[in-house]
């Protein structure tokens, strides 16, 4: 005789299979305590992800990229692999503009609290409602000398009162040729400047004011000894002596100034503040529209804006970050450096950034290329 279960029973089990399967998807959907961060070189403390690690238990895995080009590429290629990504806040215009860049939930980043609105007003420029980035540490672009190559290979030349012309004018570039003068490979860091040098709007859409550049560019090409990018690179040359004037980011080098006091032979390094300006950034942290690990990126910067976490990040790479409630963490000497906090007064005078359309980004890109090649 067969026995049959109850219609109740058969009912009971249904329930419970399908409650099973409905408990296996929520598992199958929490995401893995993995997240995968694609960030500058040299920017960033060495126990921030040690100490986040262990808060979170979640496990980092962290590459790096050295210009805003190659990670665009990238966001634009699909697919990065990456949960969080630090591009600068025009770039981050850009992707956000084209869906490559995911709305936060600021619900899940309450420390948001901390930072400071002036900061925010700037990205709300390129991020409506700062609704998809928020700022790791900001800086600018500038010249950076050791001041004893520099005097010494000037001789009788006093130094100028534009420091740009250090690296624009030929009449003192290429007196520096001998001990080292290295430019970053970034056509979007260089051209603003340039075309500032010469009285040509920063961020010209002008393909005449390109051409002007150009010939001012072709001119002092003999005399610029590297391209360099972000990293080590450059930052270890200065220290051990080897450039005498860069063209570079502000906290790399007090990077290297700091490396070199260190050193068996410390080099007189020095961070200029051009009375014409340097070039503004904000690097930002944002998640990319196909990140796997969302939640935890979301967890990632809501660790970064803890105000002791944040000081840390400029205690060691010597960029300034946009979390008011940290100043109290920032070491005295730090927070009172105008190489680092710039004042009102030389904040007033930088470029800010700017966002060049697709056809401006052809003229930065083939300027750019025709400098390195010397044509």
């Amino acid at each position: 005789m067969k026995l049959f279960k109850s219609r109740p029973a058969r009912a009971l089990n249904l329930v419970v299979a399908a409650v099973a399967v409905l408990c296996s998807a929520g598992v199958r959907a929490e995401e893995e305590k993995v997240l995968n961060i694609y960030n500058w070189a040299d920017y960033i403390a060495p126990d921030t992800i040690k100490n986040f690690e262990k808060e979170t238990g979640i496990k980092v895995r962290y590459d790096n990229f050295d210009s805003n080009e190659a990670l665009h590429a990238k966001l634009i290629a699909g697919k990065t692999g990456y949960d969080i990504v630090v591009p600068g806040s025009n770039w981050a215009k850009q992707q956000i503009e084209a869906g490559l860049l995911l709305k936060l939930d600021k619900s899940k980043i309450p420390n948001l609290a901390n930072l400071d609105p002036a900061i925010q007003a700037q990205l709300a420029k390129m991020d409506p409602g700062n609704d998809h980035i928020v700022d790791w540490l900001w800086g600018y672009t500038t010249v950076g000398i050791n001041t004893d190559k520099v005097k010494a290979a000037l001789g009788d030349k006093p130094m100028p009162d534009n420091v740009w012309d250090l690296v624009f004018n030929p009449d003192y570039v290429s007196k520096l040729k001998g001990c080292g003068v290295a430019f970053l490979d970034t056509p979007s860091e260089i051209l603003p400047l340039a075309l500032n040098y010469i009285g040509k709007e920063p961020h010209s859409k002008n393909a005449d004011d390109y051409k002007a550049v150009a010939e001012m560019l072709k001119k002092i090409r003999p005399s610029v000894t590297r391209f360099v990018g972000s990293g080590s690179d450059y930052i270890d040359q200065m220290a051990k002596g080897q450039l005498c004037a860069v063209v570079g980011w502000s906290g790399d080098i007090m990077i290297a100034k700091d490396k070199s006091a260190k050193a068996k032979k410390p080099q007189n390094l020095q961070v200029l503040l051009p009375k014409n300006g340097g070039l503004l950034f904000f690097d930002t942290m944002a998640i990319p529209a196909d990140a796997k690990h969302p939640e935890n990126a979301h967890k990632w910067i809501n660790y970064i804006l803890k105000p002791e976490v944040h000081a840390s990040l400029t205690n060691t790479v010597f960029y300034a970050n946009p979390n008011k409630a940290s100043l109290k963490f920032v070491k005295p000497e730090i927070a009172k450096d105008p190489s680092v906090f710039p004042d009102e007064a030389a904040l007033g005078k930088m470029i800010p950034p700017g966002v060049p359309d697709q056809a401006t980004r052809k003229l930065i890109t083939r300027t750019f290329t025709n400098f390195k090649a010397g044509r």
